[in-house]
């Protein structure tokens, strides 16, 4: 009796198409989205639109939902919206509930009634729009069908693919905005002080007036206090613009090497993992102070053009410094991105042995092979360092090399200061104001000159991304696949040859 019971409750399993392991049975968000594929007439299962998402306790969440239905060519975003001032052109629509449950709304009827779409039976119904209230939780999220070509226009007509980093950092644009105009403000005023000091200069000492150097003063300080918490602010808006841009480049540049198709993946396991470890030099070129200083740069003008009303012909020894360190800089930076780029290949190399040794140690003993990978292994190493002294020679003479010009620069307006004194044509105050200023705009051209390298290694590890990005996965975004709820099991293979993608010998023979 137990054996029959035991039976015929295997044979009832074995009839129910059971959920497979990693999507949930209770996943309002998933159900939903499989019903909106069937609607748009692009059906996906949910173990295609799954496949390889974050999922969390085996279910979308509202951001994921927003990545899966990509998958199935259709956008999705999530807002807070009031129910009955939603227009009927953005339906259907998924309504998130109370209790972490969901439902679509197909459409709205007259009279306050609305057509819904439950999740768990794909049942239509209608239903009050007070009543769906009561148990909405105040976010819907909206879905529309991307436009695909079909085989007949799919060589005339290319769409438009968003690139997979300036894509991201697009994204980010609002926030680097801010980011402009904080600079603008901290550029202006970065002015105070040497017009400060000019006037205290020229009209508070000759004159003994205390009390307006009091007022000035007042006011300078004012304008630090607005200068240093628009510098907090300034460094506050690029960490965070640097993190939403980290945070979905690495999600999908992981995701990217996961999705990977067999035969593209490289060989060297080692190298590949290297690669993609690149991708912290890059992160932090983007996420430091480099934004800062490359967003400095266009006021190095500003400040020429205060000297030129401030000081006169003193302008010109600041403009002509400017040209002669970009100059130097791009000379040298030929050489200096040979090295770089030959040196971040060859820590990829160094790199994928040193992984590729210790993850095969065993079979390295048994072919007594330590020798030979000791030697590639000193090579390498050798070769690398010797290209790192030169690119760190190349990197310290550009530097130097802007750093003393800039001296130069500032001699030079003193010199040719005294000389516009001596002819009544300049004030003190307006010389020590010139001088303060010459190296307030020359500044950010010796922070550019320093970020040379790491602009060259940071080019060197995008190009490498960019390879990385561009091999075929498994699951291509927008392709739709036959669905197969049920197998049979009769499927026979007859005299199967195959080889794997570069190998000559057959893996299967005439099986």
């Amino acid at each position: 009796m137990d054996q029959a019971k035991a039976t015929t409750e295997g044979q009832a399993k074995a009839q129910w198409a059971l959920p497979k392991r990693g999507v949930s049975a209770d996943d309002p968000l998933m159900k939903c989205l499989v019903l909106l594929t069937r609607l748009f007439n692009r059906p996906f299962s949910e173990e295609s639109l799954a496949a390889g998402l974050p999922l969390v306790d085996s279910k979308l969440t509202p951001a994921l939902f927003e990545r899966a239905a990509e998958r199935a060519g259709l956008a999705a975003k999530v807002v807070a919206r009031d129910l009955q001032k939603l227009s009927p052109l953005v339906l259907p629509a998924v309504v998130l509930l109370k209790d972490g449950r969901a439902c679509i709304l197909k459409g709205l009827k007259p009279e306050g009634r609305c057509e819904i779409v439950d999740a768990d039976t794909g049942g239509a119904q209608e239903r009050s729009i007070e009543e769906l209230k009561k148990e909405y939780a105040g976010h819907v999220i909206l879905v529309r069908k991307e436009l695909q070509f079909d085989s007949r226009t799919e060589h005339s007509a290319v769409p438009r693919v968003e690139h997979w980093f300036w894509g991201v950092v697009r994204q980010a644009w609002p926030i680097y905005g801010e980011v402009l105009l904080g600079s603008l403000l901290i550029n202006l005023f970065a002015l105070a002080m040497p017009l400060f000091i000019m006037n205290v200069y020229d009209r508070v000492v000759p004159n003994d007036t205390t009390e307006t150097l009091w007022a000035m003063a007042i006011g300078v300080f004012i304008v630090l206090t607005f200068d240093f918490s628009m510098r907090m602010l300034r460094a506050y808006l690029v960490d965070i613009a640097g993190k939403r841009i980290d945070v979905i480049l690495s999600a999908n540049i992981f995701e990217k090497a996961l999705g990977l198709r067999m035969e593209a993946r490289p060989t060297s396991v080692g190298s590949f993992a290297s690669n993609m470890h690149e991708f912290e030099s890059f992160r932090e070129f983007i996420t430091s102070a480099t934004i800062t200083a490359l967003v400095d740069l266009p006021f190095v003008f500003i400040f020429i053009s205060v000297i030129f009303w401030v000081g006169g012909p003193l302008g010109y020894v600041p403009l002509l410094a400017v040209p002669l360190i970009i100059l130097i800089g791009v000379l040298l930076q030929r050489s200096l991105g040979e090295i770089i780029q030959l040196t971040f290949r060859l820590s990829a190399q160094k790199q994928g042995l040193l992984i590729e040794s210790l993850s095969t140690i065993e079979t390295v003993k048994s072919l007594s092979a330590e020798g030979t990978l000791q030697r590639k292994w000193e090579q390498l190493v050798g070769t690398v360092a010797r290209l790192g002294i030169k690119a760190r020679t190349l990197s310290s003479a550009i530097i130097n090399i802007s750093l003393t010009v800039q001296q130069l620069t500032t001699v030079g307006v003193v010199v040719l200061g005294v000389y516009l004194i001596a002819e009544r044509e300049l004030t003190v105050g307006a010389l020590v104001a010139c001088t303060i200023l010459t190296s307030r705009a020359l500044a950010p051209l010796g922070q550019v000159a320093g970020l040379m390298t790491r602009y060259h290694q940071s080019a060197s590890a995008l190009r490498t991304l960019h390879s990385i990005m561009q091999l075929p996965v498994e699951r291509p975004a927008n392709k739709s696949f036959v669905q197969r709820p049920h197998f049979r099991g009769d499927i026979e293979f007859r005299n199967v040859t195959f080889s794997y993608p570069g190998q000559k010998t057959p893996a299967l023979s005439n099986v």
